[in-house]
């Protein structure tokens, strides 16, 4: 009996060993690690759930999920300036990957989770550090991975199905400028109300309303994050309805295409 129990609870500790426990800035990464680590992977998040990876603050009981953490996976989001070096310190042990390795940005925008093209390089930098971090999960890794890239390429080619309605360069407006990314993927302009964190002054407003007319704009996105006050206001004069967006949503393949069908005016 009590070596049987011996067996027990070195089986149990090796279980335990084998868990890789991560922590992430935001929900699409953890929807995105979650695929690719399964259950081998326990995946904490910092920005909650109606929070802006702007401004986010980290709570004194988020400052636990770091001290137990073997790896924090960045991905370039504004807070992380500020509090990635106060995790670090919080747990030295700690491994911090940048999980947009290898992709090119544009100029002050960190959504690169909004275009399929770049995910595909997300998934890979998970891949690669998991199995350098967990190496005996090789195999388990790998098929997570091409499980995910086969729902990756399908979510672009649904996309793709939704937009060939539309023109090339077709614009839609939005409230706070986070669909870059989805929209040179999918050869659109976005026209963003918010430039530089600063609402349009009137001058401004004025010409955003007569091209959101020219353009015949289908929808005004907004995102829960923001104030949905002035995309109201913009979208009452064009006639259009506002629709509530946001890029920090973790059912990230539905969310594309609900935008997609949403430009497309479906």
């Amino acid at each position: 009996m009590k070596k049987i129990f011996m067996i027990i609870t070195l089986s149990l500790g090796t279980l335990a060993f084998s868990t890789v426990n991560a922590v992430v800035s935001i929900l699409p990464q953890k929807t995105f690690l979650e695929k690719i680590g399964g259950d081998k992977v326990d995946v904490s998040v910092m920005v909650k759930v109606g929070n802006s990876p702007h401004t986010y603050e980290p709570k004194p009981s988020q400052m636990k999920d770091i001290s137990r953490a073997n790896i924090y996976f960045s991905i370039g989001v504004e807070f992380e300036k500020v509090w990635l070096p106060k995790f670090k310190n919080q747990n030295k042990k700690m491994k911090i990957v940048d999980m947009s390795q290898n992709i090119s940005k544009h100029k002050k925008d960190p959504h690169i989770w909004t275009a399929p093209q770049k995910v595909k390089i997300i998934a890979k930098n998970i891949l690669d550090k998991l199995i350098n971090i967990d190496a005996k999960n090789q195999t388990y890794y790998e098929a997570n991975y091409q499980n995910f890239i086969a729902t990756i390429e399908q979510t672009d080619k649904k996309i793709q199905n939704i937009l060939n309605s539309i023109p090339a360069n077709s614009k839609f407006m939005v409230f706070h400028p986070a669909w870059g990314y989805f929209a040179k993927q999918y050869n659109l302009i976005q026209l963003p109300i918010e430039i530089d964190g600063k609402n349009p002054k009137p001058k401004e407003l004025i010409w955003l309303i007569n091209e959101a007319k020219k353009q015949n704009v289908k929808s005004v996105f907004t995102a829960p994050e923001f104030s949905d006050k002035i995309a109201k206001q913009i979208a009452k004069e064009v006639g259009v309805p506002v629709v509530k967006i946001s890029p920090l949503n973790p059912k990230w393949s539905e969310n594309l295409q609900n935008l997609a069908k949403a430009i497309a005016g479906d």
